[in-house]
């Protein structure tokens, strides 16, 4: 059953209002906000790529808060196992069995601080549950419930004493974007609220996370016609024949960009995908899942020129309206 006009109007109201909410704490940032809920919404991942100090715990503290749930933040350092992040099993002697101790990936909202700065071997530990939203501990699953959402950092600077994101990790995360600085006037703002510290700040909760579940379920509804879908298509093959590309996207990536759409329609208060929703989305969905020739990379192509110019290429498809 897809999408009724009413059900989208619902959609987009709350989504309004967990917006606007967050823009309380992450000031003239409403477009990364957007993505952050519309990849929370798509039950996807968000990668953050980004300086120090820009807000990004703040932005994760806020999510968690609006939806009622529980954020945990996680420093990836070298020396960081990944029994650290998923939890382990540990023997109680009274007992005479092992109990399971939960680790910090089992929130709502999980918070994996400059997470490059961990061994490829603890990264990996994300990949199954970022896929499956469990943890699989001495062949026991566990599941870490619902809404799940990782918000990973880089930063894009420090790169001595990092370990590179592989690719069918960066495949995992459903976008990535950046907040930067905010301007001027964002600025004063802050600097004028400077009395409170950030962490002293609370946000009041605006739906409970199981609407967060609900609405996830209504958005895989929203209607997509076989013409936005041959777009998307197109889009991401022009990925894989383009001369700078040596990677182009996955499938998991083409249904990624649908999905995300899906979510993106439905908090503008339409029950169906439009082109401009897929050009609106395809720089943080498309980009990052891009391996660049490295002759194209010293010449200052980046993923990002690669989307717009594909962008300008493809012909996308008239607009019609679903009924």
């Amino acid at each position: 059953m897809s999408m009724t006009p009413e059900q989208a109007t619902w959609f987009s109201d709350i989504f309004g209002r967990l917006v606007a909410n967050v823009d309380q704490v992450l000031l003239g940032k409403t477009f990364v906000v957007r993505l952050s809920f519309t990849a929370l919404l798509s039950e996807g991942h968000l990668l953050l790529e980004d300086f120090p100090g820009t807000g990004k715990t703040s932005l994760a503290r806020a999510i968690a808060q609006s939806v009622q749930g529980t954020s945990n933040r996680v420093q990836f350092t070298p020396d960081l196992l990944p029994g650290d992040i998923t939890g382990v099993s540990i023997y109680d002697q009274k007992a005479g069995e092992f109990e399971f101790h939960r680790g910090p990936i089992f929130s709502n909202i999980v918070l994996a601080d400059e997470i490059n700065r961990a061994s490829p071997k603890t990264q990996s530990a994300l990949l199954e549950v970022m896929e499956e939203s469990r943890v699989t501990v001495d062949g026991v699953s566990h599941p870490v419930g619902s809404p799940f959402m990782v918000i990973a950092t880089q930063n894009p600077v420090e790169q001595a004493g990092t370990y590179r994101l592989p690719e069918a990790q960066l495949d995992r995360f459903i976008m990535k974007t950046s907040i930067g600085y905010p301007d001027h006037a964002a600025t004063v703002r802050i600097l004028e609220g400077s009395a409170t510290r950030v962490h002293e700040g609370s946000l009041n909760p605006i739906v409970q996370a199981g609407v967060i579940t609900e609405m996830a379920r209504l958005a895989r509804t929203v209607h997509v016609e076989p013409t936005i879908s041959d777009y998307v298509a197109r889009l991401v093959e022009g990925t894989r024949t383009a001369q700078e590309v040596r990677l182009g996207v996955s499938v998991r990536g083409a249904l990624a960009l649908v999905r995300s759409a899906k979510t993106y329609a439905a908090s503008l208060g339409r029950h169906y995908v439009i082109p401009d929703d897929v050009k609106s989305l395809a720089e943080p969905v498309l980009a990052h899942r891009m391996v660049l020739d490295p002759e194209a990379e010293f010449d200052g192509v980046t993923p990002s020129s690669v989307v717009s110019q594909l962008l300008i290429e493809t012909a996308p498809p008239a607009e019609r309206v679903a009924v």
